[in-house]
């Protein structure tokens, strides 16, 4: 089965430090949008970089003694997600495992300079260990440019080819996945799988509720789906306006899902399971379209923006 090294770049501009830091290092009593997290195996996460203070304040102060300027628009910082996938993991162990992550570490290291890392924090509290690495883009020159250390998608394939290199030498049974420039695919990030997640979980209340509806209970049936709605209608919205940018890759990854369950059927379960799941936000999203046709006209009515703006 293949082992794929990752190596995924996710850019901010200044403002998601503090969520992002909350999930990175485990500010929270609990996880409800993440499923995946178990909490009790939290205290087997470490560092291998360690923040010296709040990511933002970090951030601000490696970016003040530089002496950059900055736009409002400006990358303040770059979210680097690093793993491989689950079957490399499987029956190592923990110090296999942080020695893996190190290596890793080492890489980003020597390329953007201990001085610009913020954190590097190994989760081992979810389904397949991870590294979150977050670093200031500073060139060497003290110039805050995202642009110039990360590149464009040629740049950026490089960059996965000398990641690979890097760990191959150590770990020869790991494989170089496709390039996204030759698939012409785009990342699906986890948070938009973990919010399909949770609209869907949302969804099937909704229709629970919808199912209820009786005309002996009609009137407090419809109130108590309006209430579930408009938590859940501006969500669907914007998830769905998210997916437009992956059409493509889904596109892909439903074929890939068609051809999978084909060889299921002769023993080779398992194999693409990626694909799978990433293909399984198509059909999330159908469900959820087919379900707001299902919505009464006067509960849907009371949802439009002009209504919803006039109750704030």
């Amino acid at each position: 089965m293949a082992r794929y090294a990752i190596l995924r770049f996710e850019k901010h501009k200044g403002n998601p430090a503090r969520p992002l830091e909350a999930h990175h290092e485990r500010q929270k009593e609990r996880y409800t949008s993440n499923p995946d997290i178990d909490v009790s195996r939290s205290r087997y996460n470490f560092h291998i970089v360690k923040p010296e203070g709040r990511y933002y304040h970090v951030i601000q102060r490696r970016i003040e003694k530089a002496g950059c300027r900055t736009r409002r628009d400006s990358t303040r910082f770059v979210d680097t997600l690093i793993t491989a996938s689950p079957e490399f993991f499987k029956d190592k162990p923990p110090k296999e495992v942080a020695a893996f992550f190190r290596c890793a570490a080492d890489f980003l290291i020597e390329r953007v300079g201990r001085e610009n890392i913020v954190s590097a924090v190994v989760h081992m509290d979810e389904k397949t260990p991870h590294m979150h690495l977050t670093f200031v883009p500073l060139t060497r020159d003290n110039r805050l440019s995202a642009k110039e250390i990360l590149g464009n998608r040629g740049k950026l394939t490089k960059w996965q080819d000398d990641f690979f290199a890097h760990m191959v030498e150590r770990y020869p049974d790991l494989e170089r996945g496709e390039s996204a420039v030759r698939t012409g695919r785009q990342h699906i990030p986890t948070r938009v799988f973990k919010q399909a997640v949770s609209l869907s979980k949302q969804a099937r209340k909704i229709e629970a509720t919808l199912n209820g509806i009786n005309p002996l209970n009609a009137g407090k049936k419809k109130d108590e789906a309006l209430v579930l709605l408009k938590r859940w209608f501006p969500q669907m919205e914007d998830f769905s306006a998210q997916l437009k940018k992956y059409r493509l890759t889904i596109d892909d990854l439903l074929e890939e899902n068609r051809t999978l369950e084909a060889r299921a059927k002769a023993s080779e379960r398992g194999k693409l399971h990626d694909a799978m799941e990433r293909a399984q936000l198509e059909s999330e999203l159908l469900d959820m379209k087919r379900m707001i046709d299902r919505i009464p006209p006067d509960v849907l009515a009371q949802l439009s923006p002009q209504h919803t703006s006039r109750e704030r």
